[in-house]
């Protein structure tokens, strides 16, 4: 049986406001296998986001261990991020995870991989998945030419921009806002 994957996800830290959002396909092969996946997750009481790009079933263990770090960490984005990809990568069932995570809070944004990358997105946009690099690209032009939207409508925007190119992203939009 093959794995149910496919997805973009899109980050903007824009004008203090911290946003993500994924359109909401899954394939199997090259068959949609669902067009309403909630990708994108309010954590924390809303004071963090997180979404996912790659295996369903590994992004939700991911999901939950990355809470799990964050309730021991007392709320601290980076220790948490830092500590789930040092046990993505060392933990014998872990390792076999495929997914991809970002995760944001006030003012900051990280992706998390497990081949133990915790990086911090240049510009404030960061964007996993198959339509990452065209959700990435529309979200930094829109930052640069149309400063006047919100970090909401550009995410949407992109993602817009990003189904309308790939054949693995779909209209179907999942949006989250961090809490102040």
């Amino acid at each position: 049986m093959q794995a149910i994957h496919a997805t973009t996800v899109v980050g903007i830290i824009h004008n203090g406001e911290v946003v993500l959002g994924a359109d909401g396909q899954a394939t199997m092969g090259n068959t949609v296998a669902k067009s309403n996946v909630r990708k994108v997750r309010s954590l924390a009481g809303g004071k963090v986001i997180a979404g996912f790009a790659g295996s369903t079933a590994d992004a939700f263990t991911l999901m939950e261990r990355f809470e799990e770090k964050l309730n021991a960490y007392g709320g601290n984005l980076k220790r948490a991020a830092i500590e789930l990809a040092k046990d993505w990568r060392t933990d014998r069932f872990l390792r076999r995870l495929e997914a991809m995570m970002i995760v944001a809070g006030k003012g900051e944004m990280l992706v998390i991989s497990g081949t133990g990358d915790v990086l911090e997105p240049d510009n404030q946009v960061a964007a996993i998945g198959s339509g990452s690099m065209y959700a990435q690209a529309a979200a930094l032009a829109l930052k640069k030419h149309a400063p006047q939207l919100t970090a909401e409508e550009m995410v949407r925007e992109s993602l817009h921009i990003a189904a309308d190119i790939c054949i693995y992203t779909n209209h179907n939009l999942v949006v989250e806002k961090v809490k102040e």
